[in-house]
Order: structure tokens, then sequence, then C-alpha cells
């Protein structure tokens, strides 16, 4: 292993390679997560809902309880509660 500088230069090069090669994944991830909303909008799908749900899906079934909670009432303070708009 050299050491240059009180830096073990093999250690340091094999972090940032993991690092590209993890980016590099994370940036295929990324695109075959772009595919599958587009493959659902060619189907009829709304991809911004499906966002949502999705995003929903990540939250603790509590919190999202309490956010849907919070949502109603603030939509029936504005009038805007289901059956109203």
């Amino acid at each position: 292993m050299s050491n240059t500088g009180g830096v073990a230069a093999d250690q340091l090069r094999a972090f940032v390679e993991r690092i590209e090669r993890l980016e590099e994944e994370k940036k295929a991830l990324s695109d075959d997560i772009k595919d599958v909303y587009a493959e659902a909008k060619g189907n009829g799908y709304d991809v911004k809902v499906m966002r949502q749900v999705v995003q929903m899906r990540k939250q603790d079934s509590n919190v999202r309880q309490e956010m849907e909670a919070l949502l109603d009432l603030y939509l029936h303070a504005m009038g805007m509660a289901s059956g109203v708009w």
C-alpha cells in the first residue's frame, strides 16, 4: 500500500472507485424507475398521483393517517371537502 503525505493511496482509490460504481448503479436505477413511470403513463395512469402513492407508502401508517386527517380538516375549513368541489 503506497502512502503519500499520510494518505493511503490504494485505500483512497478503492473508496473512490466503490463510490463511482454505486453512483453508476444509482443512475441506472433512476433510469429504470423513469421507464416504469413512462410505461404506466402510456397505459393511462396519472404519474403525479402514482408518485404521491409511492411517497405515501414510504410513510409510517400513523404519520400518514395524521397527515390525511389534517388535510381533511383543512379542506373542510376551506370549503373544499369531498362533494363540495
